[in-house]
């Protein structure tokens, strides 16, 4: 049995081109994984093994890899940077227990740094902040360092300074150890000295070295009183003291080098295993009853605890889907027999395997803190809990995934694929939680739904590289969706004559706005039936009538969001009433309410991030006005003016090309989904073609 307490699970997230995936590359090599380190630019890394994502040289994909360090086994997943994979970062939050947040020196903080660090924030994860690209020109460690203070409310404690700057930087100084560490040797970093601090550097490590120990005393009482009564403080006193406010989350430690130039990367490693906290050092995970949502149920990390696992991530393959499990409690054991809890059936798990990127390697057995693919499983989706079939059932919190904002038109070139494009497109919607797709009734077109452009684009480069599918697409368009601003009340009435059997049911409904809690569903069926009215077997097939519906709206075939549905009174009689008949009867009273609801068009608004030189500061930010931007934060980030605007996605199609346009190809933006937002009445008509 491994000792628990030398796991790490933890997980690599920043900004797009921050250097995540590079920084990877370089822990695989020293690690002694890899023998030789691929590049980014050439498409040769490891995690970055899709072909999609060598033509990129971006990370679309979390991939999941495992080696050794000291006397630690890390599981480390590299995520995406890009706001249009953002469900590949929430899933992989959701089941690490530690995160290294990587930070290009020169920007700071960036649009994605704050999403990743808000969704960090969400699952309770710890981290370690490295500040990379210490050798870019205009790289300045210290106000990078206060973008995590003033912009992420983050507790950042620098426990090393830069050796140097820009073209000068060579290593960097340790100040708990109070020792420089210098890479001038070059090489591929597996040389450096480490020495005393040049007396250039010594007055401002000297400063350092006390705000570190004023921190550290802040986190600890024994520490307090040597702070207090001007005793040295010992390195492995300091080191102790920093684990225990990085695991509680009271701060980050702040590390730097140049992963490119393969500096400080094994610090990194050392700050891992020292820092970021083991399966065990993590509260037990809290789930409840399936049938009970208020009774909370607890699961240690111990193996001799009944099994609890959640599926995180499902990888679509045409023989069989493979599933990543975390594994909170009790052992996973291949061949075995689980529940899923959520589901209500059995599962077979035929085999498990340790991931390494594209590689996997076969297991018998994975035991509580350890991360696993599973092969096999036929009715388990993302979000699912697996439990032991013979210990009372646990369900836990669901992966809560962005609503899609941005739609196309797909249709393959030849008839012959339209079956294998739908099934294909099943497949992939069951990998990726944030792409859905569904038939237009009008068109007879099949529309598939994203984060953004280049999400959808991927899908479909896919299709063709992949699956041998070649499609045509259409412009993309707003996924919009519908609301309701009152509450009401109807009756379906399902009363037929078929034959010589009656069909007959009766349900009366409320509506009313809801907003959902974080984690909660946008649509929400409640039951106020007083028992003995209706027989339990009509209740299910009664909500589904109700979220069939909400799929389609009333206004414009979009979807309902931020509904709660209340069954307030059904009616049925022994011989004539079945199940389909309470589906049909939900379904009309639901769209009699709804439409008696005041129903409004929602529209997706995006949180839109533009970095320029000053002299174009005046067309961008008359640019993004005339797009009914709200102009929301205006700042200096060195020369460079920053805009944060709030601005509906439907004004933003080509937006890339203008701001390049506008700023002679000098300006860069990124844009991340914010929210939906109820539309100008004059433009929801003309969206719903009613003048």
């Amino acid at each position: 049995m491994e000792d628990l307490s030398k796991i790490r699970n933890i997980g690599i997230a920043a900004h797009i081109d921050a250097g995540k995936t590079t920084t990877t590359e370089r822990v695989l090599y020293y690690s002694g994984t890899i023998h030789k380190m691929g590049d980014v630019d050439d498409g040769t890394t490891i995690t970055d093994f899709d072909v999609e994502e060598q033509q990129r040289g971006i990370t679309i994909y979390s991939a999941a890899v495992s080696f050794d360090w000291r006397d630690c086994r890390v599981n480390l997943i590299d995520t995406p940077g890009h706001v249009d994979f953002t469900a590949e970062v929430e899933r992989s939050l959701r089941v690490l227990d530690g995160a290294v947040v990587v930070f290009d020196a020169k920007e700071g903080v960036e649009a994605q740094s704050e999403t990743v660090w808000r969704q960090a924030d969400k699952y309770h994860v710890p981290r370690l902040c490295f500040m990379n690209k210490m050798d870019k020109t205009g790289a300045d460690f210290h106000h990078a360092v206060e973008t995590i203070r003033t912009r992420l409310a983050g507790h950042p404690i620098i426990i090393q300074l830069p050796l140097g700057q820009e073209d000068t930087f060579r290593g960097f100084i340790d100040l708990i150890a109070m020792q420089a560490v210098d890479y001038s040797r070059g090489d591929d970093g597996t040389k450096f000295d480490i020495g005393d601090i040049p007396p250039e550097f010594a007055t401002q490590a000297r400063e350092f070295r006390h705000l570190l120990e004023e921190q550290v005393a802040e986190l600890d009482d024994h520490l307090m009183a040597k702070y207090i009564d001007n005793q040295p403080m010992e390195a492995a006193e300091i080191r102790a003291a920093l684990r225990k406010g990085t695991i509680a989350r009271l701060c980050q430690p702040v590390l730097c080098g140049s992963a490119l130039r393969y500096i400080g990367v094994q610090a990194v490693l050392d700050a891992v295993c020292d820092y970021l906290p083991s399966p065990l050092d993590i509260p037990p995970v809290a789930g409840h009853e399936p049938e009970k949502p208020e009774k909370v149920v607890r699961r240690k990390c111990a193996p001799g605890e009944p099994l609890c696992a959640l599926v995180f991530k499902i990888v679509a393959e045409p023989h069989a889907d493979l599933h990543f499990v975390r594994v909170y409690s009790g052992v996973l054991k291949a061949g075995s027999r689980v529940l899923n809890t959520g589901r209500h059936k059995k599962e077979n798990v035929p085999q498990l395997f340790r991931m390494f990127a594209k590689r996997r390697e076969k297991v018998e057995r994975a035991t509580c803190g350890d991360i696993v693919a599973a092969v096999g499983l036929k009715d388990t989706q993302t979000g699912d809990t697996l439990c032991d079939t013979h210990a009372p059932p646990v369900l836990l919190e669901r992966i809560e995934f962005p609503e899609t904002v941005i739609s196309m038109a797909i249709e393959p070139q030849s008839t012959a694929d339209r079956d294998k494009l739908l099934a294909t497109l099943q497949m992939l919607s069951r990998s990726d939680p944030t792409f859905e797709f569904h038939g237009d009734a009008e068109t007879g077109q099949t529309l598939i739904s994203g984060m953004g452009e280049l999400h959808l684009e991927v899908k479909c480069h896919l299709l063709a590289r992949e699956f041998h599918i070649p499609v045509r697409v259409g412009k993309p368009r707003v996924a919009y969706r519908e609301a309701i601003t009152l509450a009401a009340e109807a009756e379906g009435r399902f009363v037929r004559q078929t034959g010589t059997r009656g069909h007959f049911a009766v349900v009366k409904l409320r509506v009313e706005p809801f907003t959902p809690q974080p984690g909660e569903e946008h649509f929400k069926f409640a039951s106020q039936l007083p028992e003995g009215v209706l027989r339990p077997a009509f209740i299910p097939p009664i909500a589904q009538g109700v979220r069939d519906s909400a799929r389609t709206g009333v206004l414009g075939s979009y979807p309902l969001i931020n509904v709660k549905v209340t069954l307030l009174d059904a009616e049925e009689r022994s011989e004539e009433s079945s199940e389909i008949d309470f589906e049909s009867a939900a379904t009309m009273a639901f769209q009699r309410a709804v439409e008696q609801a005041g129903p409004v068009l929602l529209e997706p608004i995006m949180k839109v991030e533009v970095v320029t030189p000053e002299e174009y500061y005046g067309a961008i930010n008359g640019d993004l006005m005339s797009r009914r931007a709200t102009i929301t934060a205006t700042a200096m980030r060195g020369n460079n003016h920053v805009i944060t605007a709030q601005v509906p996605l439907s004004t933003m199609f080509g937006y890339a090309t203008q701001v390049r346009s506008l700023s002679q190809g000098r300006a860069s933006h990124s844009m991340e989904p914010c929210r939906y937002e109820r539309m100008p009445p004059d433009l929801a008509r003309k969206v719903l073609g009613v003048m």
